[in-house]
């Protein structure tokens, strides 16, 4: 049997404080509670390196996913237990889309905005069903689904296409 594998969208910066980073060690303990697998954009810093270092220390295996030219600029994790490198954002996207049951967005930056609205797209597009969730740690995506009920009340978002994103609270409401 396949064990399940999350893909999680999160920053490569650390955010202010320690915060973030206890964050990514609480999903780290979470994904082993579950049993489940890490599949994420592959880098060695900031959240993403401490969520990955969180889920090897319990023995639990992580799946990183990384273009080749950001694997240049040595962020990429050498000590997970497989490291994909690509060609392009876009294959990257397209292969941690292949590797993963679901996919939850944690605070992070541009590129994890751009991972979570292109996997919301491919899913409005009844290209996938997979599950997305968005982990509203204190509060980091209030605005952001505040603007997604707005573009909702204008007409430009179906309340079934914004019902594909599942905002939680505690990572315990995460299914797989």
């Amino acid at each position: 049997m396949n064990k399940k594998k999350l893909c999680v969208f999160c920053g490569s910066g650390k955010g202010r404080g320690n915060s973030y980073l206890e964050m990514a060690d609480d999903v780290g303990e979470f994904l082993i509670g579950q049993q489940w697998d890490l599949v994420y954009g592959g880098a060695n810093i900031g959240v993403m390196g401490a969520m990955a270092n969180a889920v090897l220390a319990k023995g639990g295996e992580v799946f990183g996913v990384m273009p080749k030219k950001l694997a240049e600029f040595e962020v990429a994790h050498r000590e997970i237990t497989a490291l994909e490198i690509v060609d392009s954002m876009h294959e990257r996207k397209q292969k941690m889309y292949d590797l993963s049951d679901g996919f939850l967005a944690l605070p992070g930056g541009m590129g994890t905005l751009d991972e979570l609205f292109e996997i919301l797209t491919w899913s409005q597009l009844k290209y996938h069903r997979k599950p997305i969730y968005l982990w509203n740690y204190r509060g980091f995506f209030d605005f952001l689904l505040k603007h997604l009920q707005h573009a909702g009340g204008e007409g430009f978002i179906s309340q079934e296409h914004l019902s594909l994103l599942m905002p939680v609270e505690k990572l315990a409401e995460i299914h797989l």
